[in-house]
């Protein structure tokens, strides 16, 4: 017989108080970038330098202009326009901002739009990602497939058609930098430290525990990962959550629980209270809660079955309302998601060892056929009151059986309903 793991928190009491804790320090750091904001916004003007993260152009009335996404040195992301016809990319920039109470605080806390004035421009020096960006790039000639890989590997933006073609496949999820590519990447890298590592320790220390010494050089690996990718809202609460599931190995206790995944928000909210405001972080943390939710319930079935079937096509279904409450995009080759979803397990590793041995155009052809299959799609936003009520239910199937195969029931008839009515 098996003993049963000890709970994070050995009362609720004691739960409840972490998370009291916790509430009041988030609501303290948001009482102070309110003060900030509030500070900001009654600026006439702001002087700030920032690097351009992303520049691309737009039309509106026959006249041309570019728009750019930039970061300032105090740490906040915002959306200017302009009309020159520099190249702004991997440049850094003094700029002059006109703030006014039109922004919000919501957006302050995210990415807000400003009016702005480039008053000095300088060349940023090419730096290792850059070298590194310039090489995987080389390998495509399709600008979309450059795209499409430097996104995958270092979080960099994609180009407006692709990110449109890839939502009609219902893959958003697998080009944004998330936990399923930090899972794969742990994977990876445990494993291939953990070869190295076992002839060493039977010979040298076999009194070394390996879950400590590989685990450890891993998170350390997978840490200057995420910040060398400039810390994607997604990919640091799925590195904090592998940091400290690997702890909870480490000490025996539970991991795959509800009361974990709470924890972690909220340290993650307290840390950084922008969090509250990031959509990715939000879908991110829903798509976790569904898995939990689905093991929870499918512990008697074997292992492959719920790998292979529950999890990709149960997240599938109770993903729908959630994301159709944000995105109206709707294609019926959304239903793919599943199955690309199980077949990018494999194909990250392959592509990456690939574009090491220079040769990552090898699967070109195929990816272009895949983003050319959707020609065409539809609109379905759900109202936000429908939303609220599914998160809802979905909360309370935590306790009760019978809700869960509720909101099982209501994912299904809202798929049938989305994709054969709709």
């Amino acid at each position: 017989m098996q003993l049963e793991k000890p709970a994070l928190f050995p009362e609720k009491k004691t739960f409840v108080w972490f998370i009291v804790v916790l509430s009041v320090i988030i609501c303290l750091r948001l009482f102070i970038e309110y003060n900030t904001y509030k500070s900001f916004v009654s600026k006439p003007f702001y002087y700030t330098y920032v690097t351009v993260l992303n520049a691309y152009e737009k039309s509106k009335s026959g006249k041309r202009y570019q728009v750019l996404k930039l970061k300032s040195d105090e740490g906040f992301t915002f959306y200017t326009t302009n009309h020159a016809k520099d190249d702004f990319q991997n440049m850094r920039l003094r700029v002059q901002i006109f703030p006014n109470k039109s922004i919000s605080f919501q957006a302050y806390l995210g990415t807000f739009y400003v009016k702005s004035r480039i008053k000095e421009q300088y060349s940023l020096p090419i730096t290792f990602k850059d070298e590194l960006l310039n090489k995987v790039a080389s390998q495509h000639e399709s600008t979309s497939l450059q795209s499409f890989y430097n996104a995958i590997f270092f979080a960099t933006p994609l180009e407006k058609e692709l990110r449109e073609k890839i939502a009609m496949l219902g893959v958003s999820h697998l080009v944004a930098l998330s936990g399923f590519h930090l899972g794969i990447l742990w994977g990876l890298v445990y494993g291939l430290i953990l070869l190295l590592y076992r002839p060493l320790q039977q010979r040298y220390f076999p009194y070394r525990h390996a879950l400590f010494d590989v685990g450890m050089a891993a998170m350390l690996l997978l840490g200057a990962y995420v910040w060398f990718v400039d810390f994607p809202p997604s990919l640091l609460r799925s590195y904090a959550m592998v940091l400290v599931g690997w702890m909870m190995l480490l000490f025996g206790v539970e991991l795959l629980s509800f009361t974990f995944l709470s924890t972690i928000v909220f340290i993650l909210v307290a840390l950084f209270p922008s969090l509250l405001v990031s959509l990715s972080f939000g879908l991110s943390v829903a798509g976790v809660f569904y898995i939990f939710l689905l093991l929870q319930y499918t512990k008697k079935f074997k292992a492959w079955i719920i790998t292979l079937v529950f999890i990709p096509v149960g997240i599938f279904m109770f993903m729908l309302p959630v994301v159709h409450g944000i995105f109206p995009v709707t294609s019926g080759y959304q239903l793919l998601s599943p199955l690309l979803s199980l077949l990018f397990i494999p194909f990250y590793p392959l592509v990456m060892i690939l574009h090491l041995l220079g040769i990552g155009n090898v699967l070109d052809s195929l990816l272009l056929w895949l983003f050319d299959l959707p020609s065409f799609s539809k609109e379905m936003l759900l109202p936000v009151w429908m939303v609220m009520l599914y998160i809802l239910l979905s909360l309370g199937a935590i306790w009760h059986k019978k809700l869960f195969y509720l909101l099982l029931g209501v994912a299904f008839l809202y798929m049938v309903y989305l994709f054969i009515f709709v």
